[in-house]
């Protein structure tokens, strides 16, 4: 077997194949003693019918398909080794000849990895949200712990007042008619949370326990309910029972409760080292982003769509992940918004696009600064992997599968690129705009909003760099980042053949039945 090789393009190959006639034949051979068994051929029972009879009914071509199936995979994985090219698609296939007794003539283009045309990516200047630990923010830290101490008792002596949780019955119409979910008993509520539509929590307040009341609301315009859109409604309603929260004081004996300290004063301190280490993280995050994306921006690459397809099909999984989390289905927010499967695989591929060119253009950076992580790079990515994770250095390393610790040494690797792009970069501090205060969330739209929420999250790590997730350290192998997913495909010819396209696919013997 023979093979050349050509570069159609920068993201293209051409690889042209001649296989020995005798290789060929053998390959009919073995084609016919595997279909054989499924080829009708009458005064024979199935299996016992001569090649050379069923060739002369059904025409030498019966087996050329299987015949090719078992020789492509293995000369198409060695060129592809041979060439040292990534394809990142199946291949486009054309014979140019083959029979029996003849040599197998044929070949194929196929997108690879692109070539990638660096811009500048030394001493950038950046804009990039840097930060700084505030009142605010530790009032707000404390709080959570303060309402993880905090104790909920009964009341009985008084009515309903703003935020009270309250324990009720309901019963809603719409011109004297029960709607679909607008009945429930023994619900909590805490009012003021604005759970429901706008009016039915303010017409709670002052209500008793075991009163009944009837309260006029309106489903807003927007409401998902295609019915129920704009109309007023009557909701007859019982309180059952009150409950207040009750916080503990911020004093030693609080701080005690809660934390290893004794006094309130070093548990704030502690508090404040741990959102400095937490704003550093997300600063230095922010930073690395900023010049990834600028050194994507000068450079020049022309990316196959089946990466970018490939990278939105992963992030949409990763959506549906985050979304269980939360006891969503994909499906489910489907139907809220009115989206297609299709629909948010487009949605994606904008932002999928510029991850896969950041990553391109990552290992083009490593490559042409010929970065290659130490045995000291690679223990550091352990070790920070394992303290991300709460577990004892030593014995995560133990833990570690040979894939798991390539994919660490990888992420080393990237953390060499990114400070490189860090040395002498100059930040412009990014001025954070003022957000528009968000319009009150209606019950209906309250799943969707948990699966937007699912996509957002605190400043990420540039898309190269991805932290493996306990239990894929210690159950399966991390992922490779989603720029090499692709790739990973064409490498993936090693384990199995890349199938033809249907198109060019010659007809099978159990089509000629």
């Amino acid at each position: 077997m023979s093979h050349t090789y050509e570069k159609v393009s920068g993201n293209k190959a051409k690889l042209t194949f001649t296989v020995p006639a005798e290789q060929f034949d053998e390959a009919m051979q073995k084609a016919y003693l595997k279909m054989r068994g499924r080829i009708n051929v009458p005064g024979f029972r199935k299996g016992k019918a001569p090649r050379s009879l069923i060739e002369r009914m059904y025409g030498e071509g019966v087996f050329y398909e299987d015949a090719f199936d078992l020789i492509f995979p293995e000369i198409y994985q060695e060129a592809v080794k041979a060439e040292d090219i990534h394809p990142v698609d199946q291949p486009n296939i054309d014979i140019d000849e083959i029979g029996a007794g003849k040599e197998l003539k044929f070949h194929l283009e196929v997108f690879v990895r692109p070539d990638v045309e660096l811009g500048e990516y030394k001493a950038l200047s950046v804009e990039a949200e840097q930060q700084k630990v505030t009142d605010a923010m530790i009032d707000a830290r404390i709080a959570q712990d303060q309402d993880k101490a905090s104790r909920t008792i009964d009341v009985e002596d008084r009515p309903v007042q703003e935020g009270d949780t309250v324990n009720l019955d309901y019963a809603g119409t719409v011109d004297g008619v029960a709607f679909a979910g607008g009945t429930a008993e023994k619900q909590t509520l805490k009012i003021g949370s604005h759970q429901f539509i706008e009016g039915f929590e303010e017409q709670m307040i002052g209500m008793n326990i075991g009163e009944e009341k009837d309260l006029q609301v309106k489903f807003p315009d927007e409401y998902h309910a295609e019915e129920l859109k704009g109309k007023d409604a009557v909701f007859h309603v019982k309180v059952n029972g009150i409950q207040v929260t009750e916080k503990p004081e911020l004093d030693d004996d609080f701080a005690a409760d809660i934390s290893e300290f004794d006094t309130f004063a070093a548990y704030k301190d502690s508090i404040v080292k741990e959102l400095t280490e937490q704003v550093e993280r997300s600063n230095n995050a922010a930073l690395e982003n900023a010049l990834v994306d600028k050194a994507a921006e000068n450079a020049t690459v022309d990316i196959p769509q089946a990466m970018i397809d490939d990278q939105a099909e992963y992030m949409l999984r990763d959506m549906a992940m985050r979304m269980s989390y939360q006891g969503l289905r994909l499906e489910d927010y489907m139907k809220y918004t009115g989206q297609t499967r299709e629909d948010m695989v487009n949605m994606h591929k904008p932002e999928a696009a510029k991850r896969v060119k950041a990553e391109l253009v990552i290992e083009a950076i490593r490559k042409a600064e010929k970065i290659e992580p130490t045995e000291e790079d690679v223990e550091k990515a352990i070790a920070d992997q394992a303290k991300s994770m709460g577990r004892d250095v030593e014995e995560f390393r133990k833990g570690l599968t040979d894939e798991q610790k390539n994919y660490l040494k990888e992420n080393a690797a990237i953390q060499l690129v990114l400070d490189l792009l860090k040395k002498d970069a100059k930040i412009v501090e990014k001025k954070e705009e003022k957000a528009e205060k968000p319009a009150k969330k209606t019950t209906a739209k309250k799943a969707a909003a948990k699966a937007d929420d699912a996509e957002e999250k605190p400043a990420k790590k540039p898309a190269a760099k991805k932290a493996a997730k306990a239990d894929d350290a210690e159950e399966k192998p991390a992922k490779k980042p989603a720029a090499k997913k692709a790739a990973a495909k064409a490498d993936d010819a090693e384990e199995k053949p890349a199938k033809k396209p249907a198109a060019k696919k010659t007809a099978k013997a159990a089509d000629a039945e």
